[in-house]
């Protein structure tokens, strides 16, 4: 139900409010899917392992990691900004880094996040789904993470749903296909529907921001 009244997001009681391009709304609150799948088992475990890894850390580390976070700078859902707590950027760091297959850092990092794409461009049919991508090749020490959306109607054009569905090797060349393990998350692409895809660039934890685009599977 769309309403006129100040910003709100979250919920109270059995009624959620948000926000979206068309303005504020509130809708009955929803239970949260808990379908325990492999992936999400998986992003649970990694979660678990840095809230243990954080236990083990000397005061001279948190105090690292702290001043990391006061670097790192977050938008939340009402727009406001915010910086990272250590325990937040100790987290956020070695969640990235365990996704893309590196070691756990126990010391903070250098703050050095990586520039963002120049473009991203992906095109599909029912037996492919590939990323083409500039600057092409990536660095030697950059990745990139491509998550995209599940299949969705050809008239939708605001997605907020993205899932990690890839991530390159360092130096990769464009394109990245995506087919088999977008195809195992969500199904073959189906002509007719419509993906949207992000794309943001890795470097040892830090990552860029997000670069989107969007397809009508042909």
């Amino acid at each position: 139900m769309k309403i006129l009244d100040v910003p709100q997001s979250g919920s109270v009681g059995g009624v959620t409010s948000s926000r979206n391009r068309y303005g504020q709304y509130r809708r009955t609150r929803a239970t949260p899917v808990n379908p325990a799948s492999s992936f999400q088992t998986a992003v649970r475990a990694r979660m678990q392992q840095n809230a243990d890894g954080w236990k083990a850390l000397t005061a001279v580390q948190r105090e690292g990691w702290g001043a990391l976070g006061a670097q790192m700078t977050r938008t939340d859902s009402m727009g406001q900004t915010y910086d990272m707590t250590g325990f937040a950027a100790y987290c956020s760091v070695n969640n990235y880094r365990l996704a893309a297959g590196d070691t756990v850092s126990s010391d903070a990092i250098l703050y050095d996040p990586p520039a963002p794409l120049l473009t991203v461009t992906p095109t599909a049919t029912i037996a492919t789904l590939s990323v083409a991508y500039t600057t092409t090749p990536l660095a030697a020490t950059i990745r990139a993470f491509i998550s995209a959306s599940p299949m969705r109607s050809a008239g939708r054009f605001f997605e907020s749903d993205y899932r990690l569905i890839s991530v390159t090797a360092a130096a990769a060349a464009s394109p990245s296909s995506i087919f088999t393990p977008y195809s195992a998350r969500f199904g073959a692409p189906v002509v007719g529907s419509k993906i949207f895809v992000s794309v943001q660039l890795y470097k040892a934890g830090l990552m860029s921001q997000p670069m989107t685009a969007s397809l009508i599977v042909a």
